[in-house]
C-alpha cells in the first residue's frame, strides 16, 4: 500500500500565542532538548525569552516581533524535531513567514546549531524602520484593492478569501474603517511592524546580508521546502542565496498558493497528512477548502491544543494523538 506523504506546516507572525506548545516542554524529550538548546544559543537573552514564552495570557510582550519571531522560529524547529523519528521527519515542509526559516533549518539549508543565530539576526534587524501593523481581512486582494490607504499593501494570501494587509499605522486604521463600513470582517494581527510590505525592504536587505555568514545550502536529499515566497518548491539556487531567505521580509506571503500547490500535486490518493503546527489552527483551516481534503484523500492533523487549552496539559494529549496518526499512516514518530 502506498503511504501518505507527510507535510509539516509551521506558523509565522500573527499566529503566535502565549505558551504556544509549552505543554510539551518537559513532557516530550526531543521537543524539550531542542527548546533548551535554542535558549542556550540566545546567550543572555535566552532566560528572558523563556520567561516570555512560559508566561500566561495576557502577555503584551508576545506582540513584540523581537520576542515573537525568535519564539516562533525556536518552537517551529522544536516541533519539527519532535515529529521526526529514526527514519527522518516529514519530507515536505511549508512555513508561513518566519516559519519558513524553521522549515529551512529542518531541511538542512541552515544547521540546527544556527537556529539561535537566525533568531538573533532576525530580531537584530527589526529597528524602527517598518513600524506599522497588519490586518487580516475576509476577501480577495482584487476585492480589497480600491480601499487600501497610502502605503498599505497585500502582505499575505492565507486562504481562498483570506488576505492580510500591512502598512503604516494611521493608513492601516483608515483602511480598516473603510473595509468595516463595507461589511468586511477585519481583525488586527499581533504585530507592530508592517511585515511583508515595501516598508520592510531595507530591513530585508540587512537580514539577507546577515545570513551570508551562515552559508545556506541546498536542502538535503528527500526533503522539499515549498516556499511561501514563490508558491512552489525552493530551487537549489534559491536555497543557497542568503537574500532569497532575507528578502521574504518584504515580499507577500503566498501561503494559500503554496498550500494549494501541495494539494494539487500530491493531495490525491494516497494523499497528504498535513501536520498543523499552529496554536490557533490557522494553517490547516484553508486546506479544508480544497477538494483533496474535503473528499478525504488528504487529512489535516493538529499538533497542538487550541483556545483555552493552548500551552497546557492538553498539548501533550493532542501531540500524542498526532504521533499515533503518523504511525498509523506509516510515518516514524519520535519517542517521548
Amino acid at each position: 500500500m502506498e503511504l501518505r506523504r507527510r507535510v509539516l506546516l509551521l506558523p509565522g507572525q500573527g499566529a503566535q500565542r502565549e505558551r504556544m506548545a509549552a505543554g510539551l516542554y518537559g513532557a516530550h524529550g526531543e521537543f524539550t532538548a531542542s527548546m533548551d538548546a535554542f535558549f542556550d544559543q540566545q546567550g543572555e537573552q535566552g532566560p528572558l525569552l523563556r520567561t516570555h514564552w512560559l508566561r500566561t495570557a495576557p502577555n503584551p510582550a508576545m506582540d513584540d516581533a523581537a520576542v515573537a519571531q525568535p519564539l516562533l522560529l525556536g518552537v517551529g524547529h522544536a516541533l519539527g524535531r519532535a515529529v521526526s523519528g529514526p527514519g527522518g521527519g516529514p519530507g515536505l515542509l511549508l512555513g508561513h513567514s518566519v516559519g519558513e526559516l524553521a522549515a529551512a533549518c529542518l531541511a538542512g539549508v541552515f544547521d540546527a546549531a544556527d537556529v539561535g543565530a537566525l533568531a538573533s539576526a532576525r530580531a537584530r534587524v527589526l529597528t524602527d524602520e517598518g513600524h506599522g501593523g497588519m490586518l487580516a481581512v475576509a476577501g480577495t486582494p482584487q476585492e480589497l484593492s480600491a480601499d487600501l490607504g497610502p502605503g498599505v499593501a497585500v502582505a499575505a494570501l492565507n486562504g481562498p478569501r483570506q488576505t492580510v494587509l500591512a502598512g503604516p499605522a494611521a493608513a492601516l486604521a483608515e483602511t480598516a474603517e473603510r473595509l468595516r463600513a463595507r461589511g468586511r470582517v477585519v481583525r488586527a494581527l499581533r504585530s507592530g511592524h508592517a511585515f511583508h510590505s515595501p516598508l520592510m525592504e531595507s530591513t530585508a536587505l540587512r537580514f539577507g546580508e546577515a545570513l551570508v555568514a551562515l552559508g545556506p545550502r541546498a536542502p538535503r536529499s528527500g526533503v522539499t521546502v515549498v516556499s511561501t515566497r514563490t508558491g512552489v518548491p525552493v530551487t537549489v539556487r534559491q536555497a543557497r542565496d542568503p537574500h532569497f531567505w532575507g528578502g521574504q521580509l518584504a515580499t507577500p506571503v503566498r501561503y494559500w498558493p503554496a498550500l494549494r500547490h501541495l494539494l494539487d500535486t500530491w493531495g490525491r490518493r494516497p494523499g497528504l497528512l498535513l501536520l498543523d503546527g499552529s496554536a490557533d489552527g490557522s494553517l490547516g483551516a484553508p486546506a479544508r477548502h480544497h477538494p483533496a481534503v474535503r473528499e478525504g484523500a488528504s487529512e489535516v492533523v493538529p499538533l497542538l491544543a487550541r483556545g483555552r487549552d493552548c500551552g497546557g496539559p492538553q498539548d501533550e494529549r493532542v501531540f500524542a494523538e498526532a504521533l499515533t496518526r503518523l504511525a498509523e499512516s506509516g510515518g516514524q514518530a519520535a519517542v517521548s
